[in-house]
């Protein structure tokens, strides 16, 4: 009878201790906030990487801006003209205004056309319905007096296009920027 007894305690004991154990893992709380921040870090780090994405391509439109403003004054003063320069040219014109060396220039695209009245000015779409660049650009930088719109296209990758977080809007993945300065030029030679 006593052997009985010693078996049915240390059977109670292991049930005992085996129920402290999982009471104890229950109790333990160190390791849910590494458990927490599993779940949260992947939407938490796509949407980081998503402002900083949306934040780059803003700045690189404004500084996109800014330089195809510098170099289509050259369309306008005159100095494009009186200097022969040509597309290619002009393309580096425009690299060489970009303060910041974060443009590759062969993603670089000119649009120059001419018209007679601002009311004549007619835009076509740089993309078709596919997202694919049209590549009909001309480079015709005008006389004196003639009224000019510059057009420049920068094809700007994309990283982050997914978690319904999307700038693309060309068929390769990328974002196209755009500057359009329309103006006349003044009235040259002088």
């Amino acid at each position: 009878m006593l052997g009985c007894l010693a078996v049915l305690r240390k059977s109670r004991r292991g049930v005992r201790s085996k129920s402290g154990l999982l009471s104890r893992f229950r109790r333990d709380t160190s390791g849910v906030y590494a458990i927490e921040f599993a779940f949260v870090a992947l939407p938490f780090f796509a949407l980081i990487f998503a402002i900083i994405e949306t934040g780059l391509v803003f700045f690189a439109g404004s500084v996109l801006d800014q330089a195809s403003s510098e170099a289509a004054r050259l369309v306008r003063t005159g100095q494009a003209q009186q200097g022969g320069l040509s597309s290619t040219a002009f393309k580096s014109e425009i690299c060489g205004e970009m303060a910041i060396p974060m443009f590759a220039c062969e993603k670089l695209y000119v649009d120059i056309r001419t018209y007679k009245q601002f009311k004549d000015i007619a835009i076509s779409k740089p993309l078709d319905d596919d997202g694919n660049l049209q590549n009909d650009f001309t480079f015709n930088p005008g006389s004196g007096g003639e009224i000019v719109v510059v057009r420049v296209f920068y094809e700007w990758p994309i990283v982050v296009n997914s978690f319904g977080i999307d700038l693309a809007d060309m068929a390769n993945g990328s974002r196209l920027l755009s500057s359009v300065h329309a103006f006349r030029n003044e009235p040259f030679p002088w």
